[in-house]
């Protein structure tokens, strides 16, 4: 069977994900007691109670939560999450075998959980933005969206409050209050993550020059233009505007070419937060024309 490239950076961005997540989970949210919204959390919260391992508790609810979803949320979604669920406690198992005597670096809750919210929200984004899941609660949140109609961030909400707030009772009102708020702050930092990781930006840009910009965009930077016929408002002169959509080290060498090629120039950029779209292949032929 041939593996495609992409496939391979699949992988690999999923695996250091998936041991992100556990190094997070291990270091920092475990031995302050963190339930923030996660099957890590409910694995806090039950472990006050049953003698046994985090890192075992977080596999067990793992595999219960596959077999559910496997039935009642779909065999596509199950497969993309199995290599993570599983392989989240797997690496918290290896961290607690070198390191049977851990309890914290930090000795402080409020600075565990800041690292945690930004080490695992980074890896649960390589995941996402690789169309992969970290398992666990999502299950859950696909079946509210599934079968009660609420809607995917709300069933989150609801759902990580019911995690969160009884560590208020099970631990201590610090813990708990920590808790919520890292539940809260965990949806923004994925999205700093993931739109900082998908962000592309579109340039617009009026010039005298355009033939060879255009040319350098196609030859140079590998990317398509679009033209616009446009007007002045107050000249009433027709011309072309150039639109390209470049990521941010396409974007600075674009802007020193145009400063170079024409400093008089009128370029726009706006920020683009997602792209779909089917690449071209510019074949020789066509650039030679």
């Amino acid at each position: 069977m041939k593996i495609s490239k992409n496939g391979i950076i699949d992988f690999i961005l999923i695996t250091v994900g998936t041991i992100i997540c556990g190094a997070a989970t291990y270091f920092f949210m475990v031995p302050s007691n963190l339930a923030i919204a996660s099957v890590s959390g409910v694995a806090i919260l039950i472990g006050k109670f049953i003698p046994m391992s985090k890192a075992m508790l977080i596999l067990i609810l793992n595999l219960v939560l596959l077999v559910i979803s496997w039935f009642f949320v779909g065999r596509e979604f199950t497969i993309k999450s199995i290599y993570p669920s599983v392989g989240m406690p797997v690496v918290m198992m290896i961290f607690g075998h070198f390191t049977p005597n851990y309890h914290g670096v930090m000795n402080d809750q409020f600075l565990d959980m800041i690292c945690y919210l930004f080490l695992c929200d980074l890896g649960i984004a390589l995941m996402f933005v690789r169309n992969a899941s970290s398992g666990g609660l999502d299950v859950l949140y696909k079946m509210a969206n599934k079968y009660l109609q609420i809607d995917f961030g709300v069933a989150t909400s609801v759902i990580g409050l019911f995690i969160s707030a009884p560590a208020i009772f099970i631990y201590n009102p610090k813990t708990g209050v920590l808790s919520i708020l890292g539940t809260y702050v965990t949806g923004i930092i994925i999205d700093h993550y993931v739109f900082g990781m998908t962000t592309k930006l579109k340039v617009c840009i009026l010039s005298k020059k355009n033939d060879e910009i255009c040319e350098y965009i196609i030859d140079e930077l590998h990317s398509g233009v679009t033209k616009y016929e446009a007007s002045g408002g107050f000249t009433g002169d027709k011309f072309d505007e150039i639109n390209v959509i470049v990521n941010r080290n396409e974007y600075v060498k674009l802007m020193k070419y145009l400063r170079e090629v024409d400093p008089d120039a009128f370029a726009t950029v706006t920020n683009i937060h997602d792209v779909m779209y089917r690449p071209k292949r510019i074949t020789k032929e066509h650039t030679s024309k």
